[in-house]
């Protein structure tokens, strides 16, 4: 029977699901790195909530934080696509009203999730895509970066290892980082930003920026943010599907998360995780992946982060 991973949690963050860490090889400074990156997101969101802010300036704030981090895999230290450069991809929904944005393709945004933002806050539409989305961005204020701005040692030698003849993929943390919140006024909010898989197609999009796939929120319901094999996530609708098993099928977030992400999802061909966050402060956060970065911070303040499966 699946059980809440936590109580009363007002923010929570994931940092990837996938194969890249293991205990027996990760050395201390590391291993000290990953809890650090997934403390600094949770202290940049929570700041947010305990200041009154919002739930949808909570997880923009802690997804910033993951993006400027090159531990993970979204703005600064994103995987490359098959032509060696980086199309980045971040989605926000609010839980009052299900208002939603979305950025695909972005090549000169360094906060992804903020142009999100922008776009739900700024135009009519929920899904803004390529050179037009790096230019509204521009327009409404986040400076451009270069490409070489997310460039990292490490995601370079991934890449190099992807294109040998064996054809295999380095270990690596898969997709996504994201963030779901709760405020004072009960309100919630998903966010979710990536840079995708290593050595993808160009122009490649997956769930992150998808609303219903990697990103669903709504109030009295559940917040939640999906990471792992993004094409799996999509066509199995993941993080709505967790939405509607709770409001229409009476189940408690615990066991919908669980049957989408472990027993669900692998039937369709990929693994991955999620945070799901439901309106009382329950948390789920199920992976079918080895593993889950992932952190929490409770309403009395208690931070709790998680490198390996068996923290």
């Amino acid at each position: 029977m699946a059980t809440p991973d936590a109580r009363g949690v007002v923010l929570a963050v994931h940092g990837g699901a996938g194969d890249a860490l293991h205990r027996e090889d990760t050395d201390a400074r590391t291993e000290k790195a990953y809890h650090d990156g997934l403390a600094h997101a949770l202290r940049a969101g929570h700041k947010v909530l305990l200041r009154g802010g919002d739930s949808v300036t909570a997880v923009e704030a802690a997804v910033r934080a993951l993006e400027d981090e090159p531990l993970f895999n979204a703005g600064k230290g994103a995987v490359l696509t098959d032509d060696a450069g980086f199309e980045l991809d971040a989605s926000i929904m609010r839980g009052s009203d299900l208002a939603a944005g979305a950025v695909a393709g972005l090549r000169h945004v360094r906060n992804p999730v903020s142009a999100a933002r922008l776009v739900m806050e700024k135009t009519e539409h929920v899904l803004l895509v390529g050179e037009a989305a790096d230019v509204f961005a521009e327009r409404n204020g986040l400076l451009p970066v270069t490409q070489d701005y997310f460039w990292t040692q490490q995601r370079w030698d991934e890449l190099i290892q992807a294109k040998q003849p064996t054809g295999t993929a380095a270990p690596q943390t898969t997709g996504t980082v994201g963030a779901v919140a709760i405020d004072r006024e009960h309100g919630l909010a998903a966010a979710t930003s990536t840079g995708g898989m290593v050595n993808k197609m160009a122009g490649r999009v997956g769930d992150s920026p998808l609303v219903g796939a990697g990103t669903y929120a709504k109030n009295g319901t559940v917040a939640a943010s999906a990471t792992g094999h993004g094409e799996v996530f999509i066509r199995g609708t993941a993080t709505a599907t967790i939405g509607h098993l709770i409001e229409f099928g009476g189940r408690d977030v615990a066991s919908a998360a669980y049957e989408v992400v472990v027993e669900r999802l692998p039937g369709l061909g990929g693994t991955g995780g999620v945070i799901a966050l439901d309106a009382q402060g329950l948390l789920a956060a199920p992976y079918s992946s080895e593993s889950m970065l992932h952190g929490y911070v409770t309403a009395d303040g208690r931070l709790v982060t998680r490198v390996f499966p068996d923290e």
